[in-house]
C-alpha cells in the first residue's frame, strides 16, 4: 500500500521505547516508578484527606489544594502505572485505544492543572492585594465555580489536542521514542503532509501556557508589590513562604512541558528527553505535597490531629 494511504484506524497498537525492560535496568525502573508512584499515592491523597475532613482547613487556598492534588494523582496515573506494568511483563506495546486514553488523561490533567495553578495565583492575589474583600472576591460559590471552569477548560483542551493528535495518518512506524504516548513524539512518525494539523496540538498548548504564565506573573508583580509595605519581616516571611512555592510549581511544570513539545522530537531517545519528560508528568505530582505542606504550619497541624484522632 502506498504511503499516506493507511490512516491510525489500520494502527492497532504503538511501541513505547522510554525505558529498557530487560537486564538491570528492566529491574530498577519498575521498582523506582513503584516507589515514586505510592508516594505520590500517599503525600497527595493525604493531603485530599486532610483538606477535605479538617474544618481548619475549609478556606479557598485549600480548596483548591485539594484540586490540585486529585489532578496530580491523576496526571501521574495516566503514565506511570503502564509503564510499570509494560517492565513487569517484559513489554513495550500499548493498544491504539489505550494510547488515545493515555494521551487524554495526560493532556486533561495537566491543561486543569495549569489553569487551577493559574487560579490558585488569583486566589493569593485577593488574599494579600485585597484582603478586607477576600471573602466576598473567593467566596464558596466563586471557588467552585473557578474549579469548574479549570476542569472544563482542561477537558476542552483535551478534546481538541487528543482529535488534532489522531485524526493524523500514521502509515510507517508505529515506534513512540518515549516512556508513554506523548503528542510530540506521536507527531513526529506521523506522515501527514498537511503541516498545520501536525502544529495545531503545540500552538494550542503554546497559547494556553503563555496565557497562564502572563496571568501569573501579572499577579504576583502586584503581589510582591503589596508585600514590600507589609512593616513586619514575619508578615513578609509568611507571604513568601506562601507565594514562592506556587511560583516555583509554575515555573517547574509549564517551562519544562513547554520544552519538551517545542524541542524537535528526534528519532532515538536521549537521557536528556526522558528527564524532561519526567519533570512535567512525575515530579510535579511528587513534589507538590513536599512543597505545599512541609513548610505549611496548618498542614502540620492539620496532619497532627489526624494522627491524634482529633477528627
Amino acid at each position: 500500500m502506498a504511503p499516506g494511504v493507511t490512516n491510525l484506524t489500520a494502527v492497532t497498537e504503538f511501541i513505547l521505547l522510554g525505558f529498557l525492560t530487560q537486564g538491570n535496568m528492566g529491574f530498577l525502573h519498575p521498582l523506582l516508578f513503584s516507589l515514586v508512584y505510592l508516594c505520590t499515592l500517599l503525600g497527595n491523597g493525604l493531603i485530599v484527606h486532610i483538606t477535605t475532613l479538617d474544618r481548619h482547613l475549609h478556606t479557598p487556598m485549600y480548596f483548591f489544594l485539594r484540586g490540585l492534588s486529585f489532578l496530580d494523582l491523576c496526571l501521574i496515573s495516566a503514565t506511570v502505572p503502564k509503564s510499570i506494568a509494560n517492565s513487569l511483563r517484559h513489554s513495550n506495546s500499548i493498544s491504539f485505544p489505550g494510547c488515545v486514553l493515555q494521551v487524554f488523561m495526560m493532556i486533561f490533567s495537566a491543561g486543569a492543572e495549569m489553569t487551577l495553578l493559574t487560579v490558585m495565583s488569583l486566589d493569593r492575589y485577593a488574599a494579600i492585594c485585597h484582603p478586607l474583600h477576600y471573602d466576598v472576591l473567593m467566596s464558596r460559590d466563586r471557588c467552585v465555580q473557578l474549579t469548574a471552569v479549570s476542569w472544563l477548560g482542561g477537558g476542552l483542551y483535551a478534546v481538541m489536542n487528543t482529535a488534532g493528535t489522531f485524526s493524523l495518518s500514521y502509515c510507517g512506524s508505529n515506534v513512540v521514542h518515549q516512556f508513554f504516548c506523548d503528542i510530540p513524539q506521536l507527531l513526529a512518525i506521523s506522515c501527514s503532509e498537511n503541516l498545520m494539523n501536525k502544529l495545531v496540538s503545540i500552538l494550542i498548548s503554546l497559547v494556553l501556557g503563555i496565557c497562564c504564565f502572563i496571568f501569573i506573573i501579572i499577579s504576583y508583580v502586584h503581589i510582591f508589590s503589596a508585600v514590600r509595605k507589609i512593616p513586619s519581616t514575619e508578615g513578609k516571611a509568611k507571604v513568601y513562604s506562601t507565594c514562592l512555592p506556587h511560583l516555583l510549581v509554575v515555573v517547574l511544570f509549564l517551562f519544562t512541558g513547554c520544552f519538551a513539545y517545542l524541542k524537535p522530537a528526534s528519532e532515538t531517545l536521549s537521557v536528556s528527553d526522558l528527564v524532561i519528560s519526567m519533570f512535567y508528568t512525575v515530579v510535579p505530582p511528587i513534589f507538590n505535597p513536599i512543597i505545599y505542606s512541609l513548610r505549611n504550619q496548618a498542614m502540620k497541624s492539620a496532619v497532627g490531629r489526624l494522627m491524634k484522632g482529633q477528627y
